[in-house]
């Protein structure tokens, strides 16, 4: 099992990028799930509201992937899975930046459509390329990774989070939310606070 788990993760090109791909398509969900209903709230959005988003983006994945699925077999996984990367940054840009609930549903379906094309398509190039003497370990490997990105992202949002509410409480983080993005966490060291 050793020897599947450092071929999967390190030596094959493919499984490698694959087992990296899954991860920080997890991680960004993570980091997105944990932070955006924070950021809708805080926004007056309703908790129906954000139900709402929530439930967007997970219709649109489970519809979409009984699509992609199928898709990824006729036309290849590369570009499903750099598209859906691609996607997810862009979906992730437009919500972080949104000022309405029709900019922020727009995102939703977006990381929704990110989703379906990548998910599915992620772990098909993984059965693609393991031999199938070792295929069932290589895909626990492989799930391991992806996997290990919720977690990830789960601790980085807390952390993100807390930063980011030390910081206003300080008084330093800019009131816009571009501006606050970009800020530095060196901008709390005002005299005085040490």
């Amino acid at each position: 099992m050793r020897e599947i788990f450092f071929a999967t993760t390190f030596r094959e090109p493919a499984l490698s990028a694959s087992c990296a791909a899954g991860l920080t398509n997890n991680l960004n969900d993570g980091m997105a799930w944990g932070l955006f209903p924070l950021l809708f709230a805080r926004q007056g959005l309703s908790l129906e509201a954000i139900g709402v988003l929530v439930a967007l983006y997970s219709l649109v994945w489970a519809l979409g992937q009984l699509i992609t699925g199928a898709y990824s077999d006729r036309v290849g996984r590369k570009w499903l899975i750099v598209g859906g990367l691609a996607v997810q940054a862009a979906s992730l840009g437009v919500i972080a930046t949104g000022q309405s609930f029709a900019v922020w549903a727009f995102g939703a379906i977006g990381l929704g459509a990110r989703t379906a094309m990548a998910y599915p398509t992620l772990l098909a190039a993984v059965s693609d390329v393991a031999r199938p003497e070792w295929r069932a370990s290589a895909v626990g490997v492989y799930r391991f990774w992806r996997d290990a990105g919720f977690v990830v992202g789960a601790i980085l949002s807390g952390m993100l989070a807390d930063l980011l509410d030390w910081l206003r409480q300080c008084g330093s983080l800019p009131r816009s939310r571009p501006l606050a993005l970009a800020w530095s966490p060196f901008g709390c060291m005002k005299p005085g606070l040490w």
